[in-house]
């Protein structure tokens, strides 16, 4: 019987690993929508008879949401709102949600669609969390709170947290045939984290010592929302005027920070800003951008929008240049996008990210060349100018990537299994 699970809780995706000695296995999920090993970090309410709400989770959610348009609450994202203190929770149905009762929701539901593998005789549960949780100013203190109170409405004997490179380290270094140096690059989401650590194997038993981690609350979904910002946004009003008074004002760009971003867009058909936006209609110079804005939100667009950005940006991946277009706005939404334009867009958050790169080597006092081995793991590892950064900084020969969805569970249910487990995980 195995007995640690791991859990990688992700901004998009969320994985389950079980572990029994040196071996692991990935707990798949049976749903309404199908049978996955990996499970899309999406929740979906429906009223379901008196008073009660139906609540799904991952690609059941999606289907859920797509067969009930209009009358379902959807969410996404919902780790990026972790370590926000602004995110007091949100309405549905009447109802508020914290971000405890979110987590707890969604992974109460994977517990349910596992079944005998969740319920099994297990031990440990080990949670992933990465280096620097997303947001402006996270609280990584408030974060760890909240993942506790979800946590403990389980009953597992034992809960860990570990970093979420260093987990994938784990799945990487079984690979390995030396003692190795080995740099891990965690591309999530939400936030890229950086771990170097020590690889050495005596007497057949691989160990490892941490040398240092650095992490920033930057990754795809800022690379989503460039996208959004430099296309869809401006066929919505960014930019546009109204009239206040004798005055002409531009149109607030925060809405379109909260349009452009998968988790407040997920929220804000219920905050004061939607609210104000609609009454801007009314007095707007190009009412018919902000029509389509309102329209896009009540009609519950996002994910749809979700879906043509994140194929886009995955085409110029393998392109130099393609088509975007989503169909709720029409023939005027269609744009070739090139590769060259797209690396513009993004080259402050490359920036950012690479600034992170640099603070791991620098306070561990790495050179470059003391690198043995670089681990790139996460979908946005994909991304050509993201690879550009490793090949240039330590040549293509080190770099290997691999299990970009399934590395950081697997490496969190082998942590599981260790004697010295508390030499890996982080303090709640």
């Amino acid at each position: 019987m195995a007995s640690a699970l791991g859990l990688d809780f992700g901004t998009t995706n969320s994985v389950l690993a079980l572990a029994q000695g040196a071996s692991t296995r990935s707990l798949f999920v049976e749903s309404p929508a199908g049978r996955f090993d990996t499970t899309r970090t999406a929740l979906s309410f429906l009223k379901h008879g008196q008073g009660s709400m139906k609540v799904e989770a991952g690609q059941a959610a999606i289907r859920e949401f797509i067969d009930n348009p209009g009358e379902c609450r959807f969410l996404q994202s919902i780790k990026t709102f972790a370590a926000s203190a602004l995110f007091q929770g949100t309405l549905v149905f009447a109802k508020r949600q914290e971000f405890e009762d979110l987590m707890y929701s969604f992974l109460a539901r994977l517990r349910d669609y596992a079944g005998d593998d969740w319920n099994g005789a297990l031990r440990r549960l080990v949670v992933g969390r990465p280096v620097q949780f997303a947001g402006a100013s996270p609280d990584e203190k408030l974060a760890i709170e909240r993942y506790g109170r979800a946590l403990a409405r389980f009953d597992f004997p034992e809960i860990h947290y570990v970093y979420e490179p260093v987990a994938a380290a784990f799945y990487f270094a079984r690979k390995l045939e030396r003692d190795a140096t080995v740099l891990v690059a965690d591309f999530g989401g939400g936030t890229t984290d950086y771990s170097i650590i020590r690889f050495a194997s005596r007497g057949g038993r691989l160990s490892a010592t941490p040398v240092g981690h650095s992490g920033v609350g930057v990754a795809g979904d800022h690379f989503d929302f460039r996208i959004i910002d430099n296309i869809v946004a401006p066929l919505i009003g960014k930019g546009s005027l109204f009239k206040s008074f004798d005055k002409l004002l531009e149109v607030p760009s925060s809405y379109y920070a909260n349009f452009g971003r998968w988790n407040q867009l997920s929220i804000f058909k219920t905050l004061r800003d939607f609210a104000e936006l609609k009454k801007l209609v009314r007095t707007s110079l190009e009412p018919e951008k902000l029509e389509a804005f309102v329209e896009l939100i009540e009609h519950d667009e996002g994910y749809p929008l979700y879906q043509a950005v994140s194929a886009s940006k995955m085409r110029l991946s393998q392109e130099e240049e393609t088509e975007f277009f989503f169909a709720p706005l029409g023939e005027r939404s269609r744009r070739i996008v090139r590769r060259k334009d797209f690396e513009a867009w993004i080259a402050p958050d490359l920036a950012r990210i690479e600034a992170a790169l640099d603070e791991v080597l620098a306070t561990t006092a790495t050179a470059p060349a003391d690198i043995d081995r670089i681990f790139l793991t996460g979908g946005t590892s994909f991304v050509p100018a993201v690879r550009r950064l490793f090949d240039d900084r330590f040549g293509r020969e080190r770099i290997e990537s691999g299990g970009e969805l399934l590395s950081i569970a697997h490496g969190l249910a082998l942590i599981g299994e260790r004697e010295d487990i508390t030499a890996w995980t982080i303090a709640a």
